[in-house]
């Protein structure tokens, strides 16, 4: 369990005080990290009551396909709530609970162990969505997720989602309960933000994920053959995940091309501020056109120029910001990619666009509305 100081000066009978719990992972989803630290930041005392599953979104949707898997994965789930009714004992009653993402479960043992205090859920995204985006959808999995995630959203006094469309998706009973708070990026990715591009050496371009089919890997492979004959574009791809193998196939041998696997969370945040531009999201699902993912505010608050898939939210949220490209044309993207590696300026253009936006993307800011919905602005 940790707690947080908050402000200097106030007295702790006069702080709020949340108690985040939940099977949630840090380092795997920088969604919790970035609320943890906006209420912090807005005077709040944040007591954790965590015990990680230790299982990604991939793992945990798997078990659709692998349903031999599932008494494993519940026992696993049991476990860990037996640790955190361990962990949560002597936090009193706090001012509410704070359910973090792929807390479909989590959110109904909050709601026994913490009956008469508000619950928070971080509805990021909901399970039948993940499913269909990842392929995996259909059948008696889209009714099965469909009955997890309308069961979750009921169990929530209080739903965060990301983005306005996915507030349309909610059912108008929890739409009246839900609020947007912007993905956001942790204050570790305020880092030291390389230098402006002198167009003296290759474009750096680095795109980082999980390979999801939102991530639109395959769509980046494509655009990586296109610019197999220009070595002024140089390209370094991390992670690892489901779409992966096929980027890799579809771009064929470009030698200005380096393929990693995952960088540590403490260390990816310099990494990718090393590079000149920060690929975002190119996917052609419904889902896709509906989030503004957090390599995109991750890769602005790193100083980086920014490359992502023209779509409505992503618009609305960060503007000029970025440079756009329809989302899932290759042909559009290496063009793109080619024509900014010519043109300096841009890229310097594009570089400073960020770095005037990355203050307006921190923790404190984009919590503010949740703040607000809980009575807790006169905190700030």
């Amino acid at each position: 369990m940790n707690r947080s100081e908050g402000r200097p000066g106030q007295s702790e009978g006069r702080k709020r005080r949340v108690v985040v719990f939940g099977t949630y992972d840090l380092d795997a989803h920088p969604r919790a990290r970035v609320l943890i630290e906006g209420m912090r930041a807005h005077g709040v005392v944040v007591v954790e009551c965590n015990a990680a599953l230790g299982l990604d979104t991939a793992g945990r949707v798997g078990v659709l396909t692998r349903p031999a898997l599932l008494p494993l994965v519940a026992g696993r789930v049991l476990w860990r709530w037996t640790e955190l009714l361990w962990r949560s004992r002597g936090v009193g009653r706090p001012e509410a609970v704070l359910v973090p993402y792929l807390g479909h479960f989590d959110v109904h043992l909050a709601r026994l162990r913490f009956p008469s205090t508000p619950r928070i859920l971080d509805h990021l995204v909901s399970g039948l969505d993940t499913a269909r985006d990842r392929r995996l959808g259909g059948g008696w999995r889209d009714r099965a997720l469909g009955l997890v995630d309308r069961a979750a959203l009921r169990a929530a006094t209080v739903v965060v989602v990301d983005t306005d469309e996915h507030l349309e998706q909610l059912h108008p009973a929890a739409r009246r309960r839900a609020l947007v708070v912007p993905v956001g990026a942790p204050d570790s990715w305020a880092v030291a933000p390389g230098p402006l591009y002198a167009g003296d050496r290759p474009l750096r371009v680095v795109f980082f994920g999980r390979y999801t089919p939102l991530q639109g890997a395959v769509t980046i492979g494509r655009a990586l053959s296109l610019l197999a004959a220009n070595p002024s574009v140089q390209v370094t791809m991390i992670g690892d995940g489901q779409d992966r193998a096929e980027a890799r196939r579809v771009a064929g041998a470009n030698p200005n091309v380096t393929w990693h696997g995952p960088v540590p969370p403490t260390q990816l945040p310099a990494v990718v501020a090393a590079h000149d531009v920060c690929l975002g999201v190119f996917g052609t699902g419904p889902k896709a056109l509906r989030v503004v993912p957090n390599k995109v505010f991750q890769g602005v608050r790193a100083g980086c120029a920014i490359v992502t898939s023209d779509t409505a939210p992503q618009r609305r949220v960060l503007g000029d910001v970025p440079v756009y490209v329809p989302p899932g044309d290759a042909t559009e993207l290496a063009a793109q990619l080619s024509s900014l590696a010519g043109q300096p300026e841009r890229v310097r253009a594009a570089q400073e666009r960020s770095r005037r936006s990355g203050p307006q993307l921190t923790p404190s800011v984009v919590t503010a509305p949740l703040m607000q919905t809980m009575g807790w602005s006169a905190d700030r």
